[in-house]
């Protein structure tokens, strides 16, 4: 016996034969269970027939309202903070935030959310603010400025 003459153990694995008598382990029924049109041979699904009509099946294309839905960037008060140390900024608007790439783009709407502090007073434009926000705003000298009301 020489090591090229081992086989490893299962590497020659028999299939299973099917429908072979009721000693083999998978006769009878032979895995396709009773009755039905699978059980008989030659019998394949028409695609359209499988279960799931075509209209569920077919992604969805045309109009939606998803288009007309505001969708807001949240800014919380510690970035602001940061920017207005260590850029000495007296106002920040949307730009600001574009140029810092706290913002992505100038048309999506910005919300100032009550996470953090401020401790200088600082003008903030934006198209809303959340209640926390406007206290802690207001609180450090700074000046609320709300552009949109939607």
């Amino acid at each position: 016996m020489k090591l090229y003459n081992l086989v490893k153990v299962g590497s020659n694995r028999q299939t299973k034969r099917r429908g072979r008598g009721q000693g083999s382990g998978c006769g009878g029924t032979a895995g396709r269970g009773h009755k039905g049109g699978n059980a008989r041979s030659g019998y394949t699904p028409a695609p359209c027939c499988s279960g799931i009509p075509y209209y569920r099946r077919l992604p969805k294309r045309g109009f939606g309202n998803s288009v007309f839905t505001l969708r807001f960037v949240g800014v919380n008060l510690e970035v602001l903070e940061r920017l207005a140390t260590m850029e000495n900024y007296a106002e920040i608007d949307r730009n600001i935030l574009v140029k810092h790439d706290i913002v992505r783009s100038s048309e999506t709407f910005v919300k100032i959310l009550g996470r953090g502090t401020l401790t200088k007073p600082v003008k903030i434009i934006a198209d809303k603010f959340s209640e926390s926000a406007k206290r802690k705003i207001e609180a450090s000298g700074g000046v609320v400025v709300e552009v949109a009301k939607s």
